[in-house]
């Protein structure tokens, strides 16, 4: 079994607070994670409501359900009951202590705000993604925390190297726990039923919707959008569907953590900047499968490549952004006059990090530019900005501002940090 970075986090989490969930998509190890005794104590109690017969109990009667169980519990596949979070907040607030409830879902319960206001103040949310580069390489990535570090001697990782093909390998098969161990062929007969049962499952459980064929369409087409900003106007057009409709399907493609949004950073209100978001999907692995990429169609299509790679660095950040000590908020920069940076990062303190993603092996000076009016923008508060590309060699363009191969996402760097 490959050990998940954020069991410290969980085990931290359970030793301080009453409730703790952890969210994600489905087959992201969540299950495996909250049942594993790295994780949890040995006599937690562990039910699921994917068995029928515990599913019936809890909706018969969630309070008498609550009161029965024992004092370490772990709940999986919450969303099949929302209906319990109340008792289970009256549950708390009669006997706190840390670690009584553990929860896993496949629904973001940060989008369904009665639900996350009922547990406000007694539970911590965290979120399990699928395996990052890191993991599978067994190796604890600390690059977010590095990025945020004042001064910063960046090495040659020569030992390393990954050729872009190898990148865009890694890239392709994106990580989820089951596909990461399948041939091609075999990944996408898994992504086209996981897809199904998602789609026709637990999205329809979320909200009861006519048209099933919508929501799948919506999916495929914002794949054909990955890091571009999200024109509602013309997917309304594009789908046949009316805005309110479409803004509340895309809401359940976000809930089960299919797809995500990126927003627009700005200094301050008045600035002019776009303030429409960008669209990603949670794996590219599952992009792959929706868009039929290959390693001939990104040689054959900057565009793609392009695309592909800025969503598989941006995943990998908000994985680590579970684990490392700097949690920032992610962003992107873009302006009327056409400056952009692909993914910016904000600590709590708002200081300010810029990451370019570029799918080429070589640079130049204009690769920088966004980076330099990001940099001015921001002032005082800025940290440093990089580039990552699919070449070898670290270049440094000044004292803040490096290009750095791609690899140094998920590589194990002895960083001379000051």
């Amino acid at each position: 079994m490959i050990p998940r970075h954020i069991t410290g986090c969980l085990a931290q989490a359970l030793a301080d607070i009453p409730v703790v969930l952890i969210n994600g998509a489905r087959q992201t190890g969540k299950s495996t994670l909250v049942r594993s005794q790295e994780a949890v104590q040995k006599d937690r109690q562990y039910l699921t409501f994917d068995d029928p017969g515990v599913l019936a109990a809890a909706k018969r009667d969630p309070n008498g359900f609550i009161e029965a169980l024992g004092s370490n519990t772990t709940l999986d596949e919450i969303q099949h009951v929302p209906e319990l979070f109340p008792a289970i907040k009256m549950a708390v607030d009669r006997k706190r202590e840390p670690g009584r409830f553990l929860l896993t879902g496949s629904a973001n319960v940060l989008l369904l705000p009665k639900l996350s206001e009922s547990l406000a103040g007694r539970m911590e949310v965290l979120t399990l993604w699928p395996f990052s580069q890191g993991e599978m390489a067994h190796q604890r990535e600390d690059f977010i925390d590095t990025l945020f570090t004042e001064q910063v001697s960046w090495p040659s990782i020569r030992e390393h190297k990954l050729q872009r093909e190898e990148i865009f390998e890694k890239a392709l098969v994106g990580g989820y726990p089951v596909v990461i161990e399948r041939q091609e062929e075999r990944r996408q007969a898994w992504f086209q039923s996981y897809l199904m049962t998602i789609l026709q499952r637990d999205v329809q459980e979320l909200s009861a919707i006519a048209d099933l064929t919508a929501v799948p369409r919506l999916l495929a087409i914002a794949a054909t959008r990955v890091g571009n900003l999200l024109n509602f106007a013309d997917l309304s057009r594009t789908l046949g569907l009316n805005q309110s409709t479409l803004k509340r399907y895309f809401a359940l493609l976000e809930m089960t953590f299919l797809v995500q949004l990126l927003q627009p950073w700005s200094t301050n209100l008045g600035q002019r900047v776009i303030h429409t978001p960008k669209v990603y999907l949670n794996d590219t692995g599952l992009l792959s499968h929706l868009l039929g990429l290959t390693l001939d169609r990104l040689k054959s299509d900057p565009a793609l490549a392009g695309g592909a790679l800025e969503n598989f660095v941006l995943m990998e950040l908000r994985k680590q952004g579970a684990w490392n000590k700097t949690q920032p908020n992610f962003f992107f920069w873009r302006t009327t006059s056409g400056q952009e940076v692909d993914i910016v990062l904000e600590d709590l303190a708002g200081r300010v990090v810029g990451v370019e993603v570029k799918a080429s092996s070589t640079l130049g000076a204009k690769d920088v530019r966004g980076l330099d009016a990001l940099a001015k923008a921001v002032g005082k508060k800025w940290i440093r900005g990089v580039v990552l590309y699919t070449g070898t060699e670290t270049v440094p363009f000044s004292p803040n501002l490096h290009a750095l191969p791609l690899p140094f996402l998920w590589t194990q760097l002895k960083i001379n940090n000051r």
